[in-house]
C-alpha cells in the first residue's frame, strides 16, 4: 500500500485539506457572444479537447463522493453542448444541486422543458437592457432580444432564475434599469458583478475600466433597492477591486471550498488560476479528483495561511481575504505569492489605482471581441 505523504503549500509548510463544495463545471469554450470581458482564457480549448458526456458523469460521482453539493454548468456557452441534456441529467443523478449558467442562445422552449427536472436554478447573462447595448458588448445581433424570450420561457417553465449582470464603465450607469428588468422578470437574485480585469477583460481596460463616481452610485443603488426589494430578491453585489481597502478572498480561499474543471479537463482552483506562471495543473483524465484536490500541488501551493508574506503573514485580515487574488498579485507583481495589489497595505497599489484611474478616464471604446479560432479538418 503506498504511503500518503502530507500535503504542503508553496513554501512547504504542512497544509490541512478541507471539503469542496461547489465545482464549477465548463462543459465548452464554444460560444455565439463574444463579450469582451469574458472569464475564460485567452487560449480556448478546442472542440476536439473537450470531456464527452460520459466523462462528465463520471466526474459528477466523484465530485458527489468528494463532498461537492452544488455543479455550475457552464462554458463558455453550455447550450452549444448538445448532450446538453445528457450531462445535466448525469449531474442530477449524481444528487448533486444542478444550476445552468446561460446566455440564453442556443435554448430553445423545446430545450429548456427537456431540462425541467433535471436542472435546479438557472442563471442568465445579462449585457444591457436594451438592444443597442447588449448587442455592442456580446458582439451578437439580436441577442438582447433572444435573451428576454428565454427568459419568459423560464418563468413559464417555473426554473428559479438568477439574472447575472456584468458591469462596467459602458453600463454601470443603467444599473437601476437592471434591477428593475429583473424585478419585471421575476427573478429571485440579481448578481451584480463589476468585470475583474483578467483574461478578455485585461486586454479591454481602457474601455470598461468605471470610475469611482460610478462605484459609488452603484454602491448607493444597489443599497437602497436591497431596501426596497427585502424579502422579495436578492442582490449581490461585485465592486470593482481597485476601488476596495482590502481584497476578496479567492474563491472563500484558496483550495479550500471550489474547484473548476475546464472543457478538457483540466482542474484549476479558480478560473484564472492558469494565468500562474510555475503552477502545474492535472487532468481528471489522468487521476481521480479526489486525489487532484488532496494532492495536486496547485491546489495546495497557497491554501490556508502558513505561506503568506508580510504584511499580510501578521495581519488582523488573514483569515478573512487569505491573501487575496494570487493572479492579480502574479499580473502585477509577477509574483504570486506577493501581497494583492488591490490590498491598501501593498507597495503595488499606488500603482494599481493609478492605471485604473488613467483606464477609467480614457475615451477609447474600441472593444477587443473574445472570437475563438476555427477549428480545420485534417
Amino acid at each position: 500500500m503506498t504511503e500518503q505523504l502530507q500535503p504542503h503549500d508553496i513554501r512547504g509548510n504542512p497544509v490541512r485539506v478541507g471539503l469542496p463544495m461547489a465545482m464549477l463545471a465548463e462543459l465548452t469554450h464554444r460560444c455565439p457572444l463574444a463579450c469582451p470581458y469574458c472569464s475564460n482564457p485567452l487560449e480556448l480549448a478546442r472542440v476536439s479537447s473537450e470531456l464527452t458526456a460520459g466523462e462528465w458523469a463520471g466526474i459528477f460521482r466523484q465530485a458527489a463522493d468528494l463532498g461537492v453539493l452544488q455543479v455550475h454548468l457552464s462554458g463558455g456557452e453550455p447550450a452549444s453542448r448538445r448532450d446538453l441534456a445528457e450531462i445535466a441529467a448525469a449531474a442530477h443523478e449524481a444528487g448533486l444541486y444542478v444550476n445552468l449558467i446561460t446566455s440564453g442562445i442556443g435554448l430553445t422552449e423545446a430545450r429548456l422543458r427537456e431540462l425541467d427536472g433535471l436542472v435546479d436554478h438557472i442563471q442568465l447573462s445579462l449585457q444591457g437592457i436594451d438592444a443597442e447595448m447588449a448587442d455592442w458588448i456580446s458582439g451578437y445581433g439580436g441577442s438582447f432580444a433572444r435573451k428576454m424570450q428565454v427568459a419568459e420561457w423560464i418563468g413559464a417553465i417555473g426554473f428559479p432564475l438568477t439574472l447575472n449582470a456584468v458591469v462596467h464603465r459602458q453600463n454601470l450607469d443603467r444599473l437601476p434599469e437592471m434591477i428593475d428588468l429583473a424585478e419585471r422578470l421575476g427573478c429571485r437574485r440579481i448578481e451584480v458583478a463589476t468585470v475583474q480585469f483578467h483574461g478578455w477583460a485585461d486586454l479591454n481596460r481602457r474601455p470598461l475600466m468605471p470610475t469611482l463616481e460610478q462605484a459609488k452610485r452603484a454602491r448607493a443603488v444597489v443599497n437602497e433597492a436591497r431596501q426596497r426589494l427585502r424579502g422579495r430578491m436578492v442582490i449581490d453585489y461585485v465592486p470593482a477591486d481597485h476601488h476596495a481597502a482590502f481584497p476578496k478572498s479567492c474563491m472563500g480561499g484558496w483550495g479550500s471550498t471550489g474547484l473548476n474543471i475546464a472543457p478538457d479537463g483540466i482542474v484549476l482552483p479558480c478560473h484564472a488560476a492558469q494565468t500562474i506562471k510555475g503552477l502545474e495543473f492535472e487532468n481528471i483524465r489522468d487521476t481521480t479528483l479526489a486525489r487532484i484536490w488532496r494532492d495536486g500541488a496547485a491546489f495546495n501551493a497557497f491554501r490556508g495561511t502558513a505561506w503568506l508574506p508580510e504584511p499580510c503573514a501578521s495581519c488582523e485580515r488573514r483569515e478573512v481575504d487569505f491573501g487575496g487574488c494570487r493572479c492579480q498579485a502574479m499580473a502585477m507583481a509577477q509574483d504570486p505569492t506577493a501581497t494583492d495589489p488591490v490590498c491598501s497595505r501593498s507597495p503595488f497599489n499606488a500603482r494599481l489605482r493609478a492605471e485604473a484611474e488613467a483606464d477609467s478616464e480614457s475615451d477609447d471604446v474600441a472593444l477587443v471581441y473574445r472570437r475563438m479560432a476555427r477549428e480545420t479538418r485534417p
